[in-house]
């Protein structure tokens, strides 16, 4: 009698390691997304324990906030507005950084070098790097008023600060400063993962620089841009450290975000966690939304047109075998 040859299934380690993971996530991150969701239906606040129960118009909180609250929405439009003055240019440089950088034709010596002097920003503490714009713009001396005037541009000093879009637009740098070497050495990763015979026979066929750039690595780096454009959008939604640390969301809350909102709400005043969990869920619908917005327009419909027509031609030939079948 034959021997059958025992086979060993390694698949159930896969997930023996697999599960600290997914009860991190369930804990972590899954229950307090659901415990927060719960709450905004409910009327929990102060800091004192007491009694939680859902209100008679479970949306009252959620209602409030897109329809009454002024500072809500205003948190929202600012939100809207410093990101993107800040992603715009951070994605702008950090595409010009990388066409540079990787450039073969070039052949930039000292690469790393670079790389880290362009990252070194994202590496700097917040508190550090509000304190250092703090005291460039500072009234009425400081390093920028001594600039304007040294130069004519101004006969006195210029309290920037007071001006609203002067402050957005600070904040905005900060963040753009911040981030576009990060950007940056994302997308010479996703470059780096091109096939070279691609430009080889680019080049071979007389494309010059810009064209290699526009045919080649734009198409090729589409999904690690999309991955940027969706983390970037998230970012942006729970910008909190900055403007609270720079201006505490001031001159007249110009640059007072919503996770600043959701902070106040929550930590200050009449400690409403009910109205705060309400505003999370709003900014995490938000989100999500937008993210299922960006994934469909920056598909490859190439790919999508042809599972289409795959899945048509089964389904003829399913029809067709279900008609031999019968007759």
């Amino acid at each position: 009698m034959p021997l059958r040859r025992r086979t060993i299934s390694y698949s159930r380690y896969g997930y023996i390691f697999c599960l600290p993971f997914v009860l991190a996530f369930l804990v972590f991150s899954l229950y307090p997304i659901l415990y927060t969701a719960f709450i905004g239906f409910t009327d929990m606040k102060g800091v004192v324990p007491k009694e939680v129960n859902i209100l008679d118009n479970p949306f009252e909180n959620f209602q409030n906030l897109l329809f009454e609250n002024e500072l809500f929405r205003k948190s929202l439009v600012n939100t809207a507005i410093i990101w993107i003055c800040n992603f715009i240019p951070q994605l702008g440089i950090a595409l010009l950084l990388t066409a540079w950088l990787t450039n073969k034709r070039l052949n930039i010596r000292g690469q790393g070098a670079f790389k880290i002097l362009f990252y070194m920003p994202n590496v700097i503490t917040a508190g550090t790097i509000a304190v250092l714009f703090s005291s460039l713009f500072a009234y009425p001396i400081g390093p920028v008023n001594s600039l304007y005037q040294m130069l004519g541009w101004s006969s006195e000093p210029i309290n920037f600060l007071l001006d609203k879009w002067t402050a957005r637009g600070i904040v905005s740098f900060i963040q753009y400063w911040m981030w576009y070497g990060h950007t940056m050495l994302i997308l010479i990763a996703g470059v780096m993962g091109i096939n070279p015979a691609l430009y080889e026979a680019a080049a071979i066929d007389g494309a010059n620089g810009w064209q290699q750039f526009t045919r080649i690595t734009l198409p090729g780096i589409r999904t690690i841009m999309l991955y940027i454009l969706i983390t970037s959008m998230i970012g942006g939604l729970q910008m909190f450290d900055i403007p609270q640390l720079f201006q505490s969301g001031g001159p007249d809350n110009s640059t007072y975000t919503a996770s600043m909102f959701i902070y106040a709400q929550a930590f200050k005043g009449q400690y409403l966690y009910n109205r705060a969990a309400a505003a999370s869920m709003i900014l995490f619908l938000i989100a999500a939304i937008l993210s299922a917005v960006l994934f469909y327009m920056l598909r490859d419909r190439d790919a999508a047109r042809v599972r289409k027509e795959e899945k048509r031609i089964r389904k003829a030939a399913a029809r067709a075998q279900g008609g031999v079948t019968h007759v």
